[in-house]
C-alpha cells in the first residue's frame, strides 16, 4: 500500500502535465497566428471556445464512469489521449485542422479532474482536504510556468511545431506510469456508510441544484474563470505587442508569474482555509472574495503600464489576490455531496468553469480585440473583462450565508 503522499504527488504531476499542454497554446499565439495567417477572434476559439467545448461535453460522463468503475484507469487513458493529440497540433497546417487536434486536447483533459479530485476525497480527511485540494491544484501554476517558458523558447529556438512535439511526447510515459503505479481508494472512507450508494445523475444534478450554496460557487468559480482564461490567452500578445518582448522573454516572465505568485497564492489559500475555518468555515468563501476585489486596481495598474517591468509587476500581485478561489472552490463543492457524487460534482464545477470561463473568456477578448482595431487595442479588450472580479465576488460573498447550513443537507 502505497502512502498518500505518493498518490498525491503522481496526481500532481500528472495535472502539471494537463496544464503545460493546455496552455503552451497561450505563448504560441502569434507564430501560429502569423504562420497559419488567424486572426485574434480565431485565435480566442483554439485556445478556448473549441476545447471548453468538448472538455465540457466529454466531462460529465467520464465523471460519471469515474463514480462507478476504475478512476486510476480513466485517468491513465486520458493522460494518453491529450498527450497524443498535443503532439497532432505540430502537424497542423491550416485553422480547422488545428482545431481539430485542439478539440482531441480538450475531451483527453476531460478525464482528468474529476476522477483525481474523487481520488483525494476519499484519501484524505475532511480537515485535510482543502490543502490536498490546493496541492493538487498547485498543477495549474506549475504547468502553466512550464508551459509558457519553455514553450516560448522552443518556438524561438525550434519553431512552434516543435514546442508541441516536446511538451506532449512525456504524457505517454507518463501514462503508463499511472497505470502501474497509483492506487485507487476506497471510497466515501471518511464518509458516513449511507453516503456509499452510487447516485443516478439526474438525483445528482437535482441534489446539486437544490443547494443555494452549491449555486453560488458555480457561478462565482465561472465568472472568475471567464476573466482568467480570457486574460491569460492573451497576455502574452500584450507583452509582445504594446511593450515589444519576445516569445521567449514573455514566455518566461509570464511563467515564473504563474508558477510563483500563481503556486503562492493557491497552496497558501488551501493552508490558510483549513487553519481559519477551524474558526469559521466561511473562510472557505470569504478568502476568494476578499482576493478578487482586492486585485482589481492591480489589473487595471497592468493594462495600462507604460513599460514592460511595470506590467508584469502588476499583473503578479494582482495574481496572488485572483487565484485564491481556484482550490477552495473545489474543496468546498466536494465537501457539499455525497462520495459517489463526487466525480459528477467535479464535471460539472468543471463545466461551468470551462464552458462560460475558457469557453467564453478567450473568444471574448479575442472578439474585442478585433472590434477595437487588433494590434496593441488588446489593452481595451484585457481591460474590459476586470469587471468580471467584482461580479464573481458577489458570489461568494452570498454564497456563504447558507454555506453552514448547506453542509448538513447531504447528510438528510
Amino acid at each position: 500500500m502505497k502512502a498518500p503522499a505518493y498518490s498525491l504527488g503522481l496526481l500532481l504531476v500528472i495535472y502539471v502535465v494537463n496544464h503545460i499542454d493546455r496552455q503552451v497554446m497561450n505563448i504560441l499565439v502569434e507564430p501560429v497566428k502569423t504562420d497559419l495567417g488567424l486572426d485574434d477572434g480565431q485565435i480566442g476559439w483554439l485556445i478556448g471556445g473549441s476545447f471548453a467545448l468538448f472538455y465540457t461535453v466529454a466531462g460529465l460522463p467520464i465523471a460519471r464512469l469515474a463514480d462507478r468503475s476504475n478512476r486510476r484507469n480513466i485517468i491513465a487513458l486520458s493522460l494518453l489521449v491529450w498527450s497524443a493529440m498535443t503532439m497532432a497540433c505540430a502537424f497542423a497546417r491550416s485553422f480547422p485542422q488545428l482545431l481539430i487536434a485542439r478539440i482531441g486536447v480538450g475531451i483527453g483533459e476531460a478525464g482528468c479532474t474529476p476522477p483525481a479530485h474523487s481520488m483525494i476525497s476519499d484519501t484524505f480527511a475532511p480537515e485535510k482536504r482543502a490543502t490536498a485540494i490546493s496541492i493538487y491544484s498547485l498543477g495549474i501554476p506549475f504547468g502553466t510556468l512550464i508551459g509558457l517558458a519553455f514553450g516560448g523558447y522552443l518556438s524561438d529556438q525550434l519553431g512552434w511545431q516543435a514546442a508541441f512535439m516536446v511538451v506532449g511526447a512525456p504524457g505517454v510515459l507518463l501514462a503508463l506510469l499511472t497505470y502501474w503505479t497509483l492506487e485507487e481508494p476506497k471510497r466515501g472512507a471518511f464518509d458516513a456508510l449511507g453516503d456509499r450508494a452510487i447516485e443516478p445523475v439526474a438525483d445528482s444534478l437535482r441534489f446539486m441544484a437544490g443547494l443555494s450554496t452549491i449555486r453560488h460557487m458555480l457561478a462565482g468559480s465561472a465568472v472568475q474563470t471567464l476573466f482568467l482564461a480570457g486574460v491569460n490567452a492573451f497576455h502574452s500578445s500584450y507583452l509582445i505587442r504594446v511593450h515589444g518582448l519576445t516569445t521567449t522573454q514573455a514566455g518566461l516572465w509570464l511563467g515564473l508569474v504563474a508558477g510563483v505568485a500563481g503556486g503562492s497564492a493557491v497552496f497558501a489559500s488551501g493552508v490558510l482555509a483549513d487553519r481559519l475555518g477551524k474558526r469559521d468555515l466561511r473562510w472557505h468563501w470569504w478568502l476568494p472574495a476578499v482576493g478578487g476585489l482586492a486585485s482589481i486596481p492591480f489589473s487595471v495598474l497592468a493594462y495600462t503600464a507604460e513599460s514592460a517591468t511595470w506590467a508584469i509587476a502588476w499583473i503578479a500581485v494582482a495574481t496572488l489576490g485572483n487565484h485564491q478561489y481556484s482550490a477552495l472552490g473545489h474543496a468546498v463543492l466536494q465537501g457539499l455531496v455525497k462520495p459517489r457524487m463526487r466525480a459528477v460534482m467535479s464535471a460539472t464545477a468543471l463545466f461551468a468553469m470551462n464552458a462560460v470561463g475558457f469557453g467564453l473568456g478567450p473568444v471574448l477578448v479575442g472578439e474585442l480585440s478585433d472590434y477595437f482595431g487588433g494590434g496593441t487595442s488588446i489593452r481595451q479588450a484585457l481591460l474590459a473583462l476586470i469587471v468580471c472580479l467584482a461580479w464573481a465576488a458577489g458570489h461568494f460573498v452570498w454564497g456563504a450565508r447558507s454555506y453552514l447550513r448547506d453542509l448538513e443537507a447531504k447528510n438528510a
